[in-house]
């Protein structure tokens, strides 16, 4: 570990650094409460990649989400999700009694409505248990805040807003506060004071708990890739704070949102909805918000995912009422003047870009000009085609390899819904006799391992070999996604032990 407490080795990668993971969502750990969260799962979990040779904990984005509880549609940039607070520590820091703890929400998928109302139960709790705190904690709070104001102000003001309006859009509030008027907004702090105090008080103890974590994994060797969404939700606090650093109408309204063309998940593209970004306006302040976002973000991860990293050569942007994504247009990004900016502010660029969809030329040079390692994914190498860059012969060795991401089917259902021809491919590229679907994650993760990719990494559900049952997310549906939770007794499999042997042949062992 380096002398400032981070962990060292973040990319670009040394030219005879291996390392390896697990992709799995804070979410998805197991537990008593409905959902995972940063607590005494996380720890176990840290632990037991510690144990099995692992060095990266991959999670996705730690936002507070808003309908359909998708982390790429977070309601704040530098928020960390509150249904995420561990239930445990806020007995063990004595917010909340063991009593209101105990939880009848079913084990198995995430039902969010049911967390969502158990854990603000337990952060009213502790709100008011904090009326008592001591000078040391109410000092520890004050000094969080005035560390965050730059975000956490406008943040807890929002949701104040939200809960007095019913949660709904804020395009639906009094004009004077959808303008953000300065009389309208002095007034609303004035009248919802105690309820901006409470949001605050909710981030800080995310902060504590997301805290622990980090310095467990660091303490273990573990390292944390975060995972930046390039764009925000349009209803999110940052789109009603700071409505210039957007592509937006007189009203407020997106006059375009982001999505994708046509591609290999849906023959209409990809419709996100997300407002995009007015980027001479982040220019003209030096790029100032993105920078903090980043800089928010690696105070609990020692490297990020930058997510859709083409957006930043050009987007697709889509008019506003376009139902599809079809009718797009390819709009320049901020290019090379972004990095430029986040490097002389940050000194290193530790990122993993997500290089995958529709990728020109100008999208590589970009990557390539930073050293910043790219995405290759095993499930897309078996086209046939020995030049296909996803096939392990051909792998840069600044790059992280996945037997496939959030957004993939896991690989045995994958494999299991290839036609026969498809198959037969698979194993021909594979120098393999047939592989019998039980097998075949397995084989794609020794394959990864073995690979010349600086980083391999696989979803926990391909080390536990499960199928389509345990699917993330399906890129284009709204619904049905980010809710599967890992059954707490699969993390006593005997798959742990062959990652470990599969990660020391291959020469992937970091942890000590």
């Amino acid at each position: 570990m380096s002398e400032d407490g981070s962990a060292g080795h973040i990319p670009p990668f040394p030219s005879d650094y291996r390392g390896s993971g697990i992709l799995l969502h804070v979410t998805s750990l197991p537990g008593p409460y409905g959902i995972g969260d940063f607590g005494p799962e996380a720890i176990r979990w840290i632990d037991l990649m510690h144990q099995n040779g692992q060095s990266w904990w991959q999670v996705l984005p730690l936002g507070p989400t808003g309908r359909g509880g998708s982390p790429y549609l977070p309601l704040s940039s530098f928020a960390i999700n509150e249904i995420l607070v561990s239930p445990d520590w806020l007995i063990e820091d004595g917010w909340i009694s063991p009593e209101s703890a105990q939880s009848h929400i079913p084990e198995g998928k995430v039902d969010f409505e049911r967390v969502t109302a158990f854990k603000y139960e337990l952060l009213e709790e502790a709100w008011v248990s904090f009326q008592q705190a001591t000078p040391e904690q109410q000092a520890s709070f004050q000094k969080f805040c005035d560390h965050h104001a730059h975000w956490l102000e406008d943040y807890a003001l929002f949701r104040a807003l939200k809960v007095k309006y019913d949660d709904a859009d804020f395009l639906t509030w009094p004009q004077e506060l959808i303008d953000r008027q300065p009389s309208a907004i002095q007034h609303a702090h004035e009248e919802l004071a105690d309820l901006v105090r409470k949001y605050r008080f909710f981030q800080y103890l995310m902060a504590e708990h997301a805290g622990r974590v980090r310095d467990h994994a660091r303490a273990q060797g573990v390292r944390i890739v975060g995972d930046v969404p390039i764009y925000v939700s349009a209803e999110s606090s940052e789109a009603w704070a700071n409505p210039s650093l957007f592509m937006l109408d007189e009203d407020k309204r997106p006059k375009f949102v982001a999505g994708v063309p046509p591609d290999y998940f849906s023959e209409l593209g990809q419709l996100w909805g997300n407002p995009v970004y007015n980027w001479e306006a982040h220019r003209r302040n030096g790029f100032r918000w993105f920078i903090d976002r980043l800089k928010s973000l690696l105070e609990y991860a020692d490297a990020i995912r930058l997510d859709h990293f083409r957006g930043f050569a050009a987007a697709w942007n889509v008019p506003a009422e376009a139902t599809t994504a079809v009718d797009g247009a390819w709009v320049p990004g901020p290019g090379a003047e972004l990095f430029e900016a986040i490097q002389t502010e940050l000194g290193s660029l530790p990122y993993i870009v997500e290089d995958l969809g529709t990728i020109t030329k100008d999208v590589y040079e970009l990557r390539d000009q930073f050293d910043l390692p790219g995405t290759l994914v095993l499930q897309f190498a078996f086209d046939g085609d020995p030049n296909n860059f996803y096939l392990p012969e051909n792998y840069k060795h600044n790059a992280v390899v996945y037997t496939g991401t959030h957004d993939n089917a896991t690989t045995r259902q994958w494999y299991e819904e290839l036609p026969e021809p498809a198959r037969e491919t698979v194993w021909r590229m594979l120098s393999v006799e047939e592989v019998p679907a039980e097998d075949v994650a397995w084989q794609l993760i020794r394959t990864a391992w073995a690979s010349d990719a600086a980083l391999a990494i696989a979803p926990l559900q391909d080390v536990l070999n499960l199928g389509g049952e345990a699917r993330m997310n399906v890129p284009g549906e709204a619904d049905g996604n980010w809710d599967w939770r890992c059954p707490g007794q699969l993390l006593t499999s005997p798959y742990f032990g062959q990652l470990k042997e599969v990660t020391e042949h291959s020469n992937r062992v970091e942890c000590s």
